[in-house]
């Protein structure tokens, strides 16, 4: 677990990246003598909202990195990388808040039959990871809150992320994940 101390690090961290690289296309190093917590291999958010409306997303769902540079990594890829989205221009950084979601490791959802996945995915606090091939999808646990949707509309919605069927969670060769994060966010007025 992340305090809220650590979470607001974090935040500041990210933005501290994302400024750096608009002005100097450099990444900056993380902090020397931190908690062990932020060495820690962990997966990892960055959001970017404008105005309310999402401006990138990018991320690290497997613990791939230590903590502090999977966000470095992640806020300059959101802010930059996000191939939905132009790239983010230093003017617009007062304009924009910031959302850190620390990820759980991903589960496999063990089912026998795919209607189980209904009673074992809870909206609001799991996130989504569907797989078949080489595609892949990622929803994190805010976005059904966000849309209002049910669980099997994050379902349908995760395959449609993935470039999938939107009832591909049916199909015996697709594998679903689930994990947890905790969210951390700041905002700009």
């Amino acid at each position: 677990m992340i305090s809220q101390q650590d979470g607001k690090f974090l935040l500041k961290i990210a933005r501290k990246a994302i400024a750096n690289y608009l002005k100097n296309r450099t990444v900056i190093d993380a902090p020397n003598n931190l908690s062990p917590i932020f060495r820690k291999k962990m997966g990892v958010f960055v959001t970017i909202h404008k105005k309310g409306d999402l401006r990138g997303c990018i991320g690290y769902p497997e613990p791939m990195k230590p903590l502090i540079n999977a966000v470095i990594d992640s806020a300059i890829s959101a802010s930059v990388g996000d191939p939905r989205f132009p790239p983010m221009q230093l003017d617009e950084l007062v304009h924009v808040d910031l959302e850190l979601s620390v990820l759980t490791p991903p589960q496999k959802i063990v089912v026998e039959n795919p209607t189980e996945y209904l009673e074992k995915i809870k909206v609001g606090t799991d996130g989504l990871i569907i797989e078949k091939g080489h595609n892949k999808g990622l929803l994190l646990p805010q976005v059904p809150l966000e849309w209002n949707w049910d669980v099997e509309e994050f379902l349908v919605n995760t395959c449609l992320k993935a470039g999938l069927q939107p009832d591909c969670w049916y199909d015996k060769d697709v594998e679903v994940y689930k994990f947890q994060a905790q969210i951390f966010q700041e905002s700009v007025d």
